[in-house]
């Protein structure tokens, strides 16, 4: 039996990590500035926020871009002498968007004060496209008519930061944060918080593989699976691949420009991946990882199953009889998946208990002994919806070794650092803390160097795996099934030390009507956004 211990999850202050001069903090004023800098164009044009967004992203990708090509670039140039000079090709194999000279952030910002900007910045997106494939089509050209002043408003703050390392990429999750929390409806479809992917990320260990994100929105799952990459001291290029699908055509553009702020590439598709399969999915990834929209409703089952009445390979636990797309989903996530893949999702947390039709789907996934590990997250770690949520750990490699069996259930509800009365995140050393619990699980080595080595010492104290009540326990499959096939790490973890356990039927019965109040809510706002909208454009002469 482990011995029973207090574990304090205080919130640690923001860490100052620099970024070639710029700590922390300062790139979070910056940040902030460069947004209300951008919602200028709100103000003083007749934009609405979801055309803006675009054209602003862009300009702090080209910012990035220009900073990662002058590496590249100086790194280059002793190898030519005379007129010979570098290729694009050149540029694009160290991970670097070519920039030719209309195209220079540097050769914008000089620009005199009487030059059309709006025309210039369109030249310079098509300069872009035109020399790098990965990225025709994507690059806005919706700058002629903008604001002189605003326009260079945005360039001035951007400009005088040299920062090495990714601190523009930060800026540019940072701006998709801000514009996804202040104008996006559906929480989790265009954006999830850095932390929770950084998570995902952790726990299933991309080293080296195919990765396939089904509803990939802004591309964050491949981004933070790059830098996991880089953070183990190798290179993303050469070890990973990309796959993607988002159905959102003007989505699937801040995904490729995220891919090329970061130095990456990819296969990513406009399609439905309820009905299409561009990718030929079955068994082929080596790592799914998505945020799927929470609890969509009027899936047409119909196009899930062929003329003679099969369910499409696709779906190999079958269908759900309600109407909810949950379990569609993981279905995908399943399928997906090689014989040694690992998948890693958010799911709704109504979705570990659900009955019915749905509970048989979760018995045939944790028969066939691929439920690798469940975490339980508390409310308001998203930027747009309150309900807490789970995130699923899949492994198939598992299936043949000594953790078949098992599943560990990790309660992570109780860790956070509060960044303001509606919003929640988790710090690096909560992240590593959380990745240490399935390393040591896996008896895999654990990770300091984020800081968690006091909680560490504190929960395992000898450097290997326990159960720790009111955190993580590992279940047998006869324990799973004894709790009417639940996933809810609440139902096994039990309560740190000094606190009373709470009615767990009254709690999962009280998420469940939460979750679908937000739900109705979220709607609610969909509905009102499309009315005002439609009744703008009939009033518009």
């Amino acid at each position: 039996m482990a011995r029973c211990i207090q574990i304090e999850y205080s919130p640690p202050t923001i860490a100052s990590h620099n970024f070639g001069g710029l700590v922390a903090t300062d790139l979070q004023d910056f940040s902030s500035r460069l947004f209300k800098a951008a919602d200028q164009l709100w103000t003083n044009t007749d934009l609405r926020p979801d055309q803006y967004a675009q054209p602003v992203l862009a300009l702090i990708a080209l910012r990035q871009m220009e900073a990662k090509f002058e590496q590249v670039h100086a790194a280059l140039a002793p190898q030519y002498k005379g007129r010979l000079k570098p290729a694009p090709e050149d540029y694009q194999a160290r991970g670097a968007v070519y920039l030719p000279e209309i195209a220079r952030f540097s050769r914008l910002l000089a620009l005199p004060g009487a030059a059309d900007l709006g025309a210039e910045l369109n030249a310079a997106m098509k300069a872009i496209a035109d020399n790098n494939p990965d990225l025709a089509g994507v690059l806005p050209q919706g700058y002629a008519g903008l604001p002189n002043d605003v326009l260079q408003e945005l360039l001035r703050l951007l400009a005088p930061l040299k920062i090495e390392g990714d601190a523009y990429g930060l800026i540019f999750e940072y701006f998709m944060g801000q514009f996804a929390s202040s104008y996006m409806q559906k929480g989790g479809e265009f954006f999830t918080p850095a932390s929770i992917v950084r998570l995902i990320v952790d726990i299933i260990e991309p080293y080296h593989g195919a990765i396939f994100d089904p509803a990939c929105g802004s591309g964050g799952m491949f981004t933070h699976s790059a830098e996991f990459v880089t953070r183990h001291h190798r290179e993303p290029s050469k070890e990973i691949s990309i796959y993607g699908v988002e159905k959102m055509s003007d989505t699937l553009k801040l995904c490729r420009m995220n891919l090329a702020v970061h130095g990456l590439s990819g296969e990513v598709r406009v399609a439905n991946s309820y009905y299409d399969d561009p990718h030929k999915l079955l068994g082929r990834f080596d790592f799914v990882m998505a945020n799927p929209p929470f609890n969509q409703k009027e899936v047409d089952h119909a196009k899930l199953v062929n003329d003679a009445g099969a369910i499409d390979a696709r779906f190999p636990l079958g269908l759900p009889e309600i109407n909810n797309a949950n379990y569609i989903w993981i279905n995908l996530f399943y399928a997906a998946l090689n014989d040694k893949g690992r998948a890693g999702f958010v799911m709704a947390n109504s979705a570990p208990n659900a009955g019915g039709s749905e509970r048989e789907i979760r018995r045939k996934l944790i028969e066939a002994g691929a439920v690798d590990c469940i975490v339980a997250l508390g409310p308001n770690m998203f930027l747009t919806v309150s309900l807490p949520v789970t995130l699923w750990f899949l492994d198939k490699g598992k299936t043949n070794g000594a953790r078949e069996d098992q599943i560990l259930f990790i309660d992570a509800r109780h860790i956070f650092r509060q960044l303001d009365r509606a919003h929640r995140t988790f710090d690096p050393d909560h992240i590593e803390f959380l990745g240490n619990i399935v390393r040591l699980w896996r008896d895999e080595e654990v990770e300091m160097s984020a800081g968690s080595g006091v909680r560490m010492a504190e929960a395992f104290p000898n450097g290997k795996y326990r159960d720790v009540p009111g955190l993580c326990l590992v279940a047998s499959r006869k324990e799973v099934e004894s709790k009417d096939w639940s996933l809810s790490p609440g139902r096994y973890v039990g309560v740190v030390p000094g606190e009373t356990q709470d009615d767990g039927e009254f709690s999962e019965g009280l998420e469940a009507l939460q979750e679908e109040l937000e739900v109705l809510n979220l709607e609610a706002a969909q509905l009102q956004a499309r009315i005002a909208q439609n009744v703008a454009e009939l009033l518009t002469p």
